[in-house]
């Protein structure tokens, strides 16, 4: 059932990084937020089974993934919820509508940059209890551990204020900068599916040798 969880997981963030990728380039602004919700339930699914698969050693990396995993998930839900309801259904006041609105690079355009960032922490953490024995699982590792370097750039852009409403010009850089963590980030979930299909292929084959037996 671990597996079966976490396999669901990675392929939750497989469909939606894709999805993400598409919204963008056809402007689809609810779209995007819509799929990233998803993507943040999938994260902590998948997260959650290279925690169970972990072993002593790196009980604590492994602790701390998941824990981040959970800050970025309630961050980056409380974000893309409020663009789907609040600011898309509700007549705000202007100043609400500055903290919120995702696309004026308020408030809440920082909170998402900051779960990202926490993202990527737990990717470098869980990197870590990786016991990388096959070509599959040694990509996997050092991709997520290099993801980890996202956090840099998450955590100190909104201190630096380079995005914001009088820099509307900058709009498509953000959206190449995103496009481009797509295409990273995608082969993290499909090498993560893979990781979890071949652990439940050799769990089974176990179990039927012990049958066997």
């Amino acid at each position: 059932m671990n597996l079966t969880v976490a396999r669901i997981g990675a392929a939750i963030d497989a469909v939606s990084v894709a999805g993400f990728a598409i919204c963008m380039l056809i402007g689809f602004d609810f779209g995007s937020y819509l799929v990233c919700m998803f993507l943040a339930f999938g994260f902590v699914m998948m997260i959650s089974g290279f925690h169970a698969e972990s072993d002593k050693e790196h009980e604590v990396a492994a602790d701390t993934a998941l824990v981040l995993s959970g800050v970025y998930a309630v961050l980056v839900l409380l974000v893309y919820f409020a663009q789907t309801t609040a600011v898309r259904l509700d007549s705000l006041g202007d100043e609400a509508w500055r903290i919120i609105d995702y696309e004026r690079f308020g408030l809440f355009f920082s909170y998402d940059l900051l779960g990202y960032g926490i993202m990527s922490l737990a990717t470098f953490f869980i990197g870590f209890t990786i016991n990388a024995k096959t070509k599959v699982d040694k990509w996997l590792k050092w991709l997520l551990m290099i993801h980890g370097a996202f956090f840099i750039g998450c955590f100190l852009i909104p201190m630096l204020g380079l995005f914001n409403p009088k820099n509307s010009g900058l709009d498509w850089i953000g959206t190449l900068i995103l496009e481009m963590w797509c295409l990273y980030f995608l082969p993290v979930c499909i090498l993560s599916y893979f990781h979890f299909t071949d652990r439940s292929k050799g769990e089974r084959a176990a179990l039927i040798s012990k049958l066997d037996k």
